[in-house]
Formats: C-alpha cells, structure tokens, sequence
C-alpha cells in the first residue's frame, strides 16, 4: 500500500525514484489493531522542500505522482511543492500524476471537504487523474452508471486541465450494450479519456477486466505507478499502455488472491 506498492514497480520500469512518505505508520489503516506512527504535516513537507530547492536536488524531474493525502494543509503544501518544482525545471516538462484518493464504494476515506480543494486547486494542476467511480462522482457530480456517463464525467475533468483521465475502476449497469451476458455480471471496466484538443473529439478506451473475489489493498498505488510508467515510454500509444497497466494489475491481484489467507496482511499485493 502507498509508496511500498507504487515506487518498486516504476524502479523496475526504470525510473529513479525520490520518496516523500507523508505517514510513518506502523502498518496501514485496515489492520484491526489500530495504527502507531506520525502524520507528515504540511509544514513539514514545506520545509522538506525548502531543503531539497536550497541544494539543487529539485531538477531534472520528469514526473510527480500523489496518492491519499488526509489533511488540507498537506493538500495545499502539495500544490506548492508542484509549483516549486516545475519553477526549478522550466526547460522541460513536470508531468503531474495525481490520484485523488477520496473513497470508494459511497465512503470517504478523507474528509469530504477535501474535494473542492482536489477540483478547484489541485486538479486543475495535473496532467493526469486516477479516480475510481466513487471519486471521480465527487469530483465531477456526474453519477456514473454507463459508457455515455464516464464520458461525460472525463470531459468534465478535462475541462479543468488534465489532458489524461483514467477513471480506474467502475461498475456500470448490466444493459452497457459493449458487454456480453457473460462479462456484465463479473467485470469492472477501466475507462481512459485523452483529450486530443481538436474537433475529432476525446480519444477513449475501455477495457473490461474480470473481476477477482476479495479486498486487497494498494491496488490504487500500483495502478497509479504504472500509468505513470508506461505512458511516459509509450507516450502517444494510449491502448498499448492500457493493456500494460490492466494486464500487470490483473495478474498482480491474481497472485494476492491465491495465496491470501484471513489476515489483512495477506491481502496486500503481491509484487
């Protein structure tokens, strides 16, 4: 979960990871025995920042990736670390990978009023987005339930910047005319948007993937690295990149599910 499912996978991809973990836990938050640890404040990742700016260890970064954030001051120190480093690497491009980890399945995991900030401050800074249906529902207040509605809610988002959106996991209804009999009762569907900036429209994928039984976590983390991985080296080739990262996310979670037990432990993914 978090940085432990996120940072190995784009190492292997080849990229040269630097970590700002914003808990030190002692495990995650789905163990039944509470947590132990601290929360990395936003002034703390402000004055990590300062640090790294003041030795020049802020350039030649291609790429930022965010995951769950709980608090709004580390929300709000966020945008102004994006913004420091993109000040520190003019020449190039930041890419900006945000997912905006939300909730699921119809509860928060953060405070609710966290979802203005993520739509009207930091949303409009990425590059690219990651919401599961829950999330991108918030973001957007388009209730998802069909192809015609992702696509509406992509837009919506793209509306406000992001030139990617990948709505990472949604359960539509069974009459989805794209689906068999045999897919509508066991997938869920992975929904990727580009926004082409011209008049043929949004280029849009879905993929269909089988659903496996059980609740394991870090699989946002891992889906979020690998997006991130695979379109940067594939960059332009938007269905290759969406085999990559389904066809990795299924196989991991496929793994965890086999050889998982009854302990929460158990459950985290199998890398």
């Amino acid at each position: 979960v978090g940085n432990k499912a996120a940072v190995f996978p784009l190492q292997l991809l080849g990229f040269d990871v630097d970590v700002i973990n914003s808990v030190h836990f002692s495990n995650h938050t789905g163990h039944p025995g509470g947590i132990e640890g601290d929360v990395l404040g936003g002034d703390q990742l402000k004055s990590i920042v300062d640090g790294l700016e003041r030795n020049g260890l802020l350039r030649n970064i291609g790429n930022v990736l965010t995951g769950y954030i709980g608090s709004e001051s580390f929300l709000r120190a966020i945008i102004n670390l994006l913004k420091t480093v993109r000040s520190n690497n003019t020449d190039s491009t930041v890419r900006y990978v945000c997912d905006p980890v939300l909730g699921d399945n119809g509860e928060f995991y953060v405070p609710p009023e966290l979802v203005s900030i993520y739509r009207e401050e930091l949303v409009p800074l990425a590059n690219v987005v990651t919401p599961n249906q829950f999330e991108v529902e918030q973001l957007t207040g388009i209730r998802v339930r069909s192809i015609c509605d992702a696509k509406k809610a992509c837009k919506a988002l793209h509306d406000i910047g992001p030139e990617l959106v990948v709505i990472t996991s949604a359960v539509l209804d069974t009459d989805d005319v794209n689906k068999s009999e045999e897919v509508k009762e066991k997938s869920i569907s992975i929904i990727a948007s580009k926004n082409c900036n011209g008049n043929s429209g949004n280029e849009v994928w879905c993929i269909n993937s089988p659903i496996l039984s059980g609740q394991f976590t870090g699989t946002g983390d891992l889906f979020a690295a690998l997006l991130l991985g695979w379109s940067t080296k594939d960059s332009g080739d938007l269905p290759s990149t969406m085999e990559k990262v389904v066809g990795t996310m299924y196989s991991v979670i496929k793994r965890t599910a086999e050889s998982s037990g009854d302990t929460v432990a158990s459950r985290e993914l199998k890398l």
